[in-house]
């Protein structure tokens, strides 16, 4: 033996790593915009549509399956002018908390018949309403149990290629119990 002693690898790789780590460092503190992940601009709040459930009620609560029908009763604010739109429709969508249980309602309504000339300057308002059977999306009964809804309108209008959505109301979110 020549009596050279050789140092292990992990050894041979602690100055570079230690150099790797002050040059970061020393990058960082220089230039700390140039490196850092920027955040966006904040945005002005979006504006409230014109259309609008004003009023959401349903019953009965609790429901029970086996007794009937689940009715959600709303009350919808059309836009003063609407803009070529021929059909309001309302949609809620029903679901466990599970996501297993779910189910989607509509209900399209025309508005050449729903909405006179309006005598007044109040916007129009059309009362509909949305019934669920207790039935899921499998046509099995719903299970008891917390369900979570969400409901909203939209205005739709005829286009080339089937009904074309124009304006869609902010959603009403809750949740039932089922029995």
């Amino acid at each position: 033996m020549l009596g050279i002693t050789t140092q292990p690898t992990c050894f041979r790789l602690v100055p570079v790593v230690l150099a790797w780590t002050m040059a970061c460092s020393m990058l960082f503190m220089l230039s700390p915009d140039a490196v850092s992940a920027k955040s966006k601009p904040t945005k002005a709040p979006r504006p409230e549509p014109e259309l609008k459930v004003l009023e959401l009620k349903i019953s009965p609560t609790p429901y029970t399956v086996s007794v009937g029908a689940l009715e959600f009763s709303a009350v919808v604010q059309l836009p003063k002018e609407l803009d070529g739109a021929t059909i309001l429709e309302v949609s809620s969508l029903v679901t466990s908390p599970s996501k297993t249980s779910i189910r989607f309602l509509s209900l399209r309504k025309p508005l050449e018949s729903a909405v006179a000339t309006p005598v007044s300057t109040e916007p129009p308002r059309i009362s509909v309403v949305l019934r669920w059977d207790g039935m899921d999306h499998t046509k099995t009964p719903a299970e008891a149990g917390t369900y979570h809804f969400e409901l909203r309108a939209k205005l739709l209008s005829n286009g080339d290629k089937g009904p074309r959505t124009l304006m869609v109301s902010w959603p009403k979110r809750g949740t039932l119990e089922v029995r």
